[in-house]
């Protein structure tokens, strides 16, 4: 058979071929089934064709498949937006726009901070990502692979270490970090803004400090610097909330959206407040398929499953078994092989350790293989690539969770 023609530089994590799924299930094109704790990077919170997003997408699909909402509005866009801002938990009136991606809101956020604040640089953290567009490149706390051979990007932009319980840096450290940075490096008065996630994804599933949030928005708020938070991976229910900043008692200025908002249909926003969104003049936001009409359907079904009993029941199970299964896990005669637990809710990282107890990525690697032949597909993280992040679909069904831990378990043991 002869190559397709996809480009190398696409990294595959499993090199199988899918043909169908259902909830936290799916089935290569030989027929082979697997249970999915991958969840397309984070975007199938409600699992592979929920009935109610199949059936908004079909009702949709039959009345009116595209209009530039920039050019001539529809009411999909209207309606979605609408239950959005009652969805978002911010006390202010939030305006928005609707983006095809994550990495699109967030490069329309900057387009805002900018024309808001009249300031360009742009302060990140360690070990996050927000995106593989030119400038959010700039913004991901990771050089390799995604800053290499693309020369100089777009800035300025300035990186402070992310602390948190799950990777040891502590608030004084991060304080202190910001401290020198705005004593050797930068004038605070030519920040227009800190970009953050409460959840790290692809750094490995660490939770930001609350205490190091809180201090973070009365330091913005003393300085006219805007807080955006990336919920692209955390929100919709991935932390066992509607969205992680509510745990850390604070509210963004801009939030961006993204993965999980419309059940596997690409479409994103960038939301916040109504000021900021008004920033730049009319027509300087706008895209010909953000927002697009079946995207929307998808997204107001996906809400409307979101409510907060069934984000609740969900995340308590999910969280639960995990914390079962990697207590369990301690006291096993392998407990050696596995790290920290990271993460919050059911937006969990397990730590795989080396023989002689640093990161363990070349098990991590083995474990992939092994669990896919049995049956399980899970997706790394990490700056080592050494931290599996756990993304079942919030629906799995409780025998399913059982029955992807039990594998995991045993490939876990294989390893050591």
């Amino acid at each position: 058979m002869s190559q397709a023609p996809i480009s190398n530089a696409l990294g595959i994590v499993h090199p199988i071929s899918l043909s169908h799924g259902r909830n936290a299930e799916v089935w290569d094109a030989t027929g082979k089934r697997y249970i999915d704790f991958v969840g397309g990077i984070g975007v199938l919170n409600l699992g592979h064709c929920h009935p109610q997003i199949v059936e908004a997408v079909r009702e949709q699909a039959g009345k009116l498949t595209h209009s530039a909402f920039n050019a001539v509005p529809h009411e999909g866009y209207r309606r979605l937006m609408e239950a959005l801002a009652r969805f978002v938990p911010v006390s202010y009136p939030l305006s928005g726009m609707l983006t095809n991606s994550g990495a699109e809101a967030a490069e329309n956020a900057l387009k805002v901070v900018r024309a808001a604040t009249g300031r360009t640089a742009v302060i990140a953290f360690d070990g996050g990502f927000h995106g593989r567009t030119l400038a959010t490149l700039n913004l991901n706390g990771k050089v390799a692979p995604y800053k290499q051979k693309v020369g100089v990007l777009p800035g300025p932009v300035y990186h402070l270490p992310y602390p948190s319980a799950d990777n040891g840096v502590s608030r004084e450290q991060a304080m202190a970090a910001m401290e020198r940075l705005f004593s050797v490096e930068i004038d605070r008065a030519e920040v227009a803004c800190f970009i953050v996630e409460p959840v790290q994804g692809e750094g490995g599933f660490q939770a930001l400090d609350a205490a190091f949030a809180q201090d973070l928005r009365r330091f913005c708020d003393a300085h006219g610097i805007l807080l955006i938070i990336d919920e692209i991976q955390s929100g919709f229910g991935r932390s066992g909330q509607r969205f992680a900043f509510s745990r850390l008692g604070i509210e963004p200025d801009l939030l961006l959206l993204g993965k999980s908002m419309a059940g596997g249909l690409p479409l994103a926003a960038v939301v916040g407040r109504r000021e900021l969104m008004d920033a730049l003049p009319k027509g300087g936001l706008g895209g010909t398929y953000s927002g697009n009409p079946i995207a929307c359907a998808a997204a107001l079904a996906t809400l409307e499953a979101m409510s907060d009993a069934n984000l609740a029941t969900w995340g308590e199970l999910q969280e639960s078994t995990i914390l079962a299964r990697y207590h369990s896990w301690q006291q096993a005669p392998w407990a050696a092989a596995i790290g920290r637990l990271s993460g919050v809710g059911a937006m969990r990282g397990i730590e795989l350790r080396s023989a002689e107890g640093g990161p363990g990525s070349e098990r991590l690697a083995s474990l992939l293989g092994n669990a896919r032949e049995q049956g399980l597909l899970l997706m790394p993280s990490g700056k080592y690539r050494h931290i599996i992040r756990l993304l079942a679909p919030l629906t799995t069904e409780r025998e399913l969770l059982d029955e992807g831990f039990d594998i995991f378990e045993r490939c876990l043991a294989q390893l050591a």
